[in-house]
């Protein structure tokens, strides 16, 4: 079996028999149809946007809602284009892997053409300019990191040669703007607070850049800035889709499903003609369209004004999943656990996430009407992190913690300072902190030696806590001031709050030897049951 056996009767018949889902609808002349009249580009070909995004439209076009599919543009690790799509003609499988163990496998035929964004690529940049030409085209979305909205000076100055994603955008806004400045909507649904904000602010510094310069006339300034023409709505979107995990790549072996090859690219991006994610999803979006949408409510997708998107941000990020993820990535790495799944079995573990959730940021969450944050968090603690057959990591979660932290838990920590709570009656948040800066020895808890995730501070911060020791007996922390006094990392100046104190004896327990690890969390999360 292959993903291309359902353009034959046998093929198709086959992966029905074996319990494989099929597109329901004609593709030939839905990719017809799109090419000729383009609704929707999206702008990074990463393992989320095929297993979630394209899933909702797959579900439109079986649904006979929709008649036409999406078109996926990468800026930036061209592999994927030339090793994940193009030779499957843009087909995907997604496996969804549910708690209970049940598999539900998907070939998603939706995605009609995989392009490289990037005018040096000729072919397909005429093909980009083309579509953005189009009066049709509605919507253009993003899941490209937050690194993916910086616009630098050196990368404006560039102009219609700009490298980074979100100069070539605007390069394309500008043939959009020359082809009759027909209203389009770019959407950000990276899980980045207040994600549409940065699109906006690039794509109009770019704008202002190149009109300064002589690139553009101040009409398209206008044109970018006018939100009746151009808007950037907000986006909350929730859904853990791991690397191609290989239990599941020997699975689709062995169910004789060949397209099932582990790719790595040039930029180590991880991707495979499968996909595989959990079971749940959520996509939260600001409902401001100036040119039509596909209607993706009939799909699961809420609609709902900026106010209440960015409080379901919120809740999410700081304090329903985001927060949990930090705090077991960062003891789970430390503890030797490789699995989520595993670090939920463990009672110290699980019982510091339902206190550092329950007792420290739910109490200062602001509902935002549309999701209750408690059944949202139990949810996350008790179905989708303990699942076993969902294979993602602390390792990856771990991944530019010293940029997320501060976004995780600043807000919680500022909101408890408006209620006039005194931040020493904490103890969750402070024992988080702690753990990080035990965290950057890159020692287990065993005093086996780990290698922190990729984080462009590290060379920073791990030279700080050079000199402590992991080991019994006194030593002199005062290091942690340097390490503690980067408000940018922690969204708060620890000691300048008055917690600077409690961290630094949390830090100590956690650095005393072989085992102060487990000692110390234990000796937190079961403080109240003494």
């Amino acid at each position: 079996m292959k993903l291309k056996d359902i353009y034959n009767e046998k093929g198709r018949q086959t992966l029905i028999d074996n319990g494989y889902e099929v597109p329901q609808y004609d593709r030939e002349a839905m990719k017809a149809r799109t090419f000729e009249n383009p609704v929707w580009i999206h702008f990074g070909a990463g393992n989320i946007f095929r297993a979630y995004q394209c899933d909702l439209m797959e579900q439109l076009l079986n649904k006979g809602e929709f008649d036409r599919g999406v078109i996926v543009a990468e800026a930036y690790d061209y592999d994927i284009i030339d090793k994940a799509y193009r030779p499957y003609d843009n087909l995907t499988l997604s496996v969804v892997l549910h708690a209970d163990g049940r598999t539900e496998k998907k070939i998603i035929g939706c995605l009609t053409e995989s392009l490289k964004a990037d005018f040096t690529f000729k072919e397909d940049w005429s093909r980009l300019q083309d579509i953005f030409r189009n009066p049709s085209l509605q919507m253009v979305t993003f899941s490209i990191t937050e690194n993916g909205y910086e616009h630098p000076e050196e990368d404006m100055a560039r102009g219609f040669e700009a490298i980074l994603t979100m100069g070539k955008v605007t390069a394309l806004l500008y043939d959009r703007f020359n082809a009759g400045a027909c209203p389009i909507t770019l959407q950000s649904q990276d899980n980045v607070s207040n994600n549409g904000d940065k699109v906006r602010e690039a794509v109009i510094a770019y704008a202002r850049c190149w009109h300064n310069i002589g690139l553009v006339p101040e009409e398209f300034v206008s044109y970018v800035q006018d939100e009746e023409k151009v808007s950037y709505p907000l986006s909350m979107i929730d859904k853990i889709t791991p690397r191609p995990d290989p239990r599941v790549q020997k699975m689709l072996a062995d169910e004789g499903f060949k397209d099932n090859g582990w790719i790595e690219t040039d930029r180590h991006s991880f991707t495979a003609p499968f996909v595989n994610s959990e079971e749940v999803g959520y996509l939260v979006m600001e409902d401001r369209y100036v040119n039509g949408r596909p209607p993706f409510e009939k799909v699961g997708v809420i609609f709902t004004d900026r106010e209440t998107v960015e409080k379901t941000e919120r809740m999410k990020v700081g304090t329903c999943l985001n927060p949990l993820h930090v705090a077991l990535s960062i003891y789970g790495c430390m503890m030797g656990f490789k699995l989520v799944s595993d670090i939920m079995a463990d009672p110290d573990l699980l019982s510091y996430l339902e206190h550092i959730g329950n007792d420290e940021g739910l109490p200062v969450c602001e509902s935002p009407g549309i999701l209750d944050p408690k059944k949202f968090m139990d949810e996350c603690l008790y179905v989708r992190f303990p699942n076993v057959y969902v294979p993602d990591t602390p390792q990856r979660i771990a991944v530019d913690t010293s940029t997320t932290i501060g976004i995780r838990f600043g807000g919680t920590l500022e909101r408890h300072l408006a209620n006039g709570k005194d931040l020493n009656e904490l103890t969750y948040i402070p024992l988080l902190f702690a753990g990080y800066a035990r965290y950057l020895k890159g020692l287990t808890d065993d005093l086996e030696p780990f290698t922190c995730s990729p984080d462009d501070r590290l060379p920073i911060y791990q030279p700080i806590v050079a000199g402590l020791e992991v080991r019994e007996g006194d030593q002199d922390f005062s290091c942690l001031k340097e390490l503690f006094k980067h408000s940018e990392t922690f969204g708060i100046d620890i000691y300048a709050c008055g917690l600077g104190p409690k961290v630094e004896e949390m830090a100590k327990e956690l650095y005393q030897g072989k085992g102060a690890i487990r000692r110390t969390l234990h000796k937190y999360v079961t403080k109240d049951e003494k």
